[in-house]
C-alpha cells in the first residue's frame, strides 16, 4: 500500500467536471432549468461519485492509505465514509425529483444546490484530512 501524498484521485476531474456542469444550470437565471439537461448532467456526476467511492473506500482504498499514514485521522475518515451514503442518497433523490412531473425549476435548483454543497464540503473535508496527514512542521520559527 503506497502512501504517496502527491497521488491524485484519477476520478477527481470527472467528479469536479460533472458538478461544474450542474453548477452552470444554477448560474444562468435567464435560462430555465430543463429536465433533460439536468437528467443528462446527473448521469456523469453519479458515475464519477460511484468511482470516487470505489477508489476511496475498502482495505486498498485511499482512505485506508490515509489512516495507515496518520492513524489519528481514523475518525475523520469514518465521517467521510458516512458522507458517501448521504451523498449517494441525495443523488438518488435528485434523480427521482427530476423524473417527477410538476416539479418546478426553483425546487430543482434548490435540490441541485444542496447536492453540490454537500459534494463541496465532502471534498474540502477530504483535502483537509490529507493536509493533516502529510503536513510537516519544520519548526525553527520564532
Amino acid at each position: 500500500m503506497a502512501t504517496d501524498p502527491i497521488r491524485q484521485p484519477s476520478t477527481a476531474p470527472g467528479l469536479v467536471g460533472a458538478g461544474h456542469t450542474l453548477r452552470l444550470l444554477l448560474l444562468d437565471p435567464a435560462e430555465p432549468v430543463r429536465r433533460d439537461h439536468l437528467r443528462r448532467g446527473l448521469i456523469p456526476l453519479s458515475r464519477s461519485f460511484v468511482e470516487h467511492v470505489q477508489a476511496t473506500e475498502g482495505p486498498d482504498g485511499r482512505y485506508a492509505e490515509l489512516v495507515h499514514a496518520a492513524p489519528r485521522l481514523d475518525r475523520g475518515v469514518r465521517l467521510l465514509v458516512r458522507e458517501h451514503a448521504v451523498i449517494a442518497a441525495s443523488l438518488d433523490a435528485l434523480h427521482e425529483t427530476v423524473r417527477r412531473p410538476g416539479v418546478g425549476a426553483d425546487e430543482l435548483r434548490h435540490a441541485v444546490a444542496q447536492l453540490l454543497g454537500a459534494l463541496h464540503r465532502h471534498r474540502q473535508r477530504g483535502a483537509d484530512l490529507i493536509w493533516q496527514a502529510y503536513q510537516t512542521d519544520l519548526g525553527g520559527e520564532t
